[in-house]
């Protein structure tokens, strides 16, 4: 970058910082994005005359509400609840839920921006959307959830329908949460819509949903190492997270050959350097899903458990952060370069912090970013939204084929845009400037709005 480049980067953020003053995180999304299209951006007039970029990390509106709910012993409690309707210009907004203690107007912020160009990247007719709760789904009992879902509902339903706002799950919202939330929506609407995604298949879900995200984080892994002559199959993955996006994840790579050295929860992490077969797999799936365990609890011939540590220490070619955003830092980025690393493919939201970012480019490591290698829990959803609004649905095989496509596009595009470095593809630049310009055109031509 230079000066100048690097001059306009600076005055834009100190103005974004000015205007979000307390939210990191946000702040952490929008430098991620800006610094990687700022020379491409300055030389584009038309958006630079239309201040795109400064309307673009401006949300077009943010709801907050309160929700009150009783506990099963009576006891009144109180929540906050957002919904961030950040950018409609490709579709009605789209993007999940989050139920979870850390849940900021910042960290919603950043995953709605973030959804902007992942949902333009998928080609579907999407807006970017985020919400949720500080309520924590931990330790509550099943009607405690299904009182909070019913209360939350009452008002998030004002502002969401299937042409305007399709909320689906995230962290701490599932199944179970979803199907809540969308009976209370029919009720206080009185008629059944696509509003909800991520909805059982009994009552209009989608097959492969659950597994969206983490089949396509491996399609599109697959194919950036196929587009540098590398083969998936006998690599070692560390896998980090154990929820819906890393088990998946981890199935898709021990079918493709691959071995899964390792996944992890908020308490440590299993190591098999073997790497995991799928009758393991298939047991701490169990754990996990059905009998909402710990790894700690987990015992099989050649795995260990690591108590309160991350998984980055360990050898590998391939590493998916598949928990949560910030979770790969500078440290744990030089402990993959150290052993062996040669592709980052992101499962979660920005899991991967700027000095990481850093270290993974000035070592020439493929690296994935989220907002193309996660595309594929919402590619799913919006085939889930047209499958409501045309009352069909696909088969597991359709949907399966539907999803590699898009990943396989998503993957075109990046490499595209991306600038060569040493024979490599820069996936983070190609990925935001994907996103962005097919936003940015449709901004464009809505005129000064």
């Amino acid at each position: 970058m230079t000066p100048a480049e690097k001059n306009e980067l600076e005055t834009f953020m100190n103005g974004l910082e000015k205007r979000n003053p307390y939210e990191p995180e946000f702040r952490q999304a929008v430098y991620e994005v800006a610094s990687s299209i700022m020379p491409w951006y300055l030389q584009r007039e038309d958006y630079r005359k239309a201040q795109i970029l400064e309307r673009i990390t401006e949300p077009d509106r943010i709801i907050i509400f309160r929700v009150t709910w009783e506990t099963d012993a009576g006891e009144i409690r109180a929540n906050r609840a957002w919904r961030v309707q950040f950018n409609n210009s490709l579709g009605p907004y789209k993007g999940g839920l989050r139920f979870h203690p850390n849940v900021t107007q910042s960290v919603l912020k950043f995953l709605g921006f973030e959804q902007i160009f992942k949902n333009s990247l998928t080609g579907l007719p999407m807006g970017g959307a985020k919400g949720g709760s500080n309520f924590n789904p931990k330790g509550k009992s099943d009607r405690e959830v299904m009182r909070f879902c019913y209360s939350m509902m009452r008002e998030l339903h004002r502002h969401i329908g299937e042409d305007t706002d399709v909320p689906a799950g995230d962290i701490g919202v599932g199944g179970r949460e979803i199907s809540y939330l969308f009976g209370q929506y029919m009720r206080l609407e009185n008629r059944w819509s696509g509003v909800l995604t991520g909805k059982g298949q009994s009552f209009g879900g989608s097959a492969v949903r659950k597994e969206a995200t983490g089949w396509g984080c491996v399609y599109f892994c697959d194919d950036m190492l196929k587009h540098h002559d590398i083969d998936i199959s006998g690599k070692r993955a560390a896998v980090s997270g154990s929820g819906n996006v890393a088990l998946y994840a981890a199935q898709k790579l021990i079918n493709k050959g691959a071995k899964v050295v390792t996944l992890s929860d908020s308490g440590g992490f299993i190591h098999a350097p073997e790497g995991l077969d799928l009758e393991q797999w298939e047991e701490i799936r169990q754990l996990k899903e059905e009998q909402r365990g710990r790894l700690s609890s987990y015992e099989s011939k050649g795995v260990t458990y690591h108590d309160g540590e991350r998984p980055w220490g360990v050898d590998c070619e391939i590493a998916m952060p598949c928990a949560t955003q910030n979770e790969l830092e500078a440290a744990g980025a030089k402990e993959l370069v150290k052993n062996g690393v040669i592709a980052i493919a992101e499962g979660a939201n920005m899991p991967t912090n700027l000095d990481a970012i850093e270290i993974f480019r000035e070592n020439h490591i493929l690296h994935a970013p989220g907002k193309a290698s996660n595309a594929g829990g919402v590619a799913v959803s919006g085939l889930e939204q047209s499958q409501n609004a045309m009352r069909i649905s696909w088969d597991d095989e359709e949907v399966d084929l539907r999803l590699r496509n898009i990943m396989k596009d998503i993957h075109t595009r990046c490499v595209e845009e991306g600038q060569a470095t040493n024979a490599n593809v820069d996936y983070i630049n190609g990925s935001n400037i994907a996103g962005f310009k097919k936003v940015a055109e449709a901004m464009l031509a809505y005129g000064a709005v």
